[in-house]
């Protein structure tokens, strides 16, 4: 079995999946893809970022940062290698909207450049959603994570009769556990996943932010801000 790597920075344990899951029933796809299509998913811009939907030109650049096992190893659904036919999976899953509610590519706001991927999926009680998202090892350390983390958690609250996101993160990985915890997620237990890059089990923690934090941050955060003329 391929051996766990070191801590991979930006990387939670559910990334943007290619498919939805094999244990799904008919009837569970159908809902699932009414409920995510009833959902916009606007492009969102950060101060040095813009999340958008992945599109065919995106391809080889997924293609190629995605196929590192210091990302793979760290996340559920991305085997390794990754080829250019997996990131073509990934793009045209991704525009029917049948990997997540919203799917979106992190690109740098100057220009254009890919870093990395990330999703919102809605929870099987419609009350929730999970978090999930990479960034590309040459990107690590920018705080590009957290810039994505926050759009996307402050355009699901403001948008979505939510409760609470999910998020989750290998125990080895304390860069993507640091991401979670700045963006005021709350370590709830943890537990096992499948990983499809080492075949086999690995140890996750499980984070939560509900709406009531959310909120919370978010008044700090606006009573904190430096006046501007």
């Amino acid at each position: 079995m391929r051996q766990d790597t070191s801590s991979s920075p930006s990387v939670s344990a559910r990334a943007p999946r290619d498919n939805l899951s094999d244990c799904s029933s008919a009837s569970d796809t159908e809902r699932f893809e009414e409920t995510a299509s009833s959902f916009d998913c606007p492009v969102l811009l950060t101060e040095n970022l813009v999340l958008r939907a992945p599109h065919a030109e995106d391809i080889d650049a997924i293609a190629i940062l995605a196929d590192n096992p210091a990302i793979a190893t760290m996340v559920s659904r991305i085997p390794h290698p990754y080829t250019r036919a997996d990131a073509d999976t990934f793009v045209r899953t991704a525009a029917k909207r049948g990997n997540g509610n919203c799917v979106y590519a992190i690109t740098e706001a100057e220009s254009g450049k890919l870093m990395g991927c990330c999703s919102l999926e809605t929870a099987a009680d419609g009350n929730a959603l999970e978090l999930g998202y990479w960034v590309g090892e040459p990107f690590w350390g920018r705080g590009i994570a957290t810039q994505a983390v926050h759009a996307l958690v402050d355009m699901a609250f403001r948008t979505r009769d939510i409760e609470h996101i999910d998020a989750r993160c290998r125990v080895i990985n304390p860069a993507s556990r640091r991401v979670l915890q700045k963006s005021g997620f709350q370590f709830q237990g943890t537990g096992m996943i499948n990983v499809l890059a080492i075949n086999a089990s690995a140890a996750v923690e499980w984070f939560r932010l509900d709406r009531k934090t959310w909120v919370s941050l978010i008044s700090w955060s606006n009573e904190n801000r430096p006046d501007r003329c």
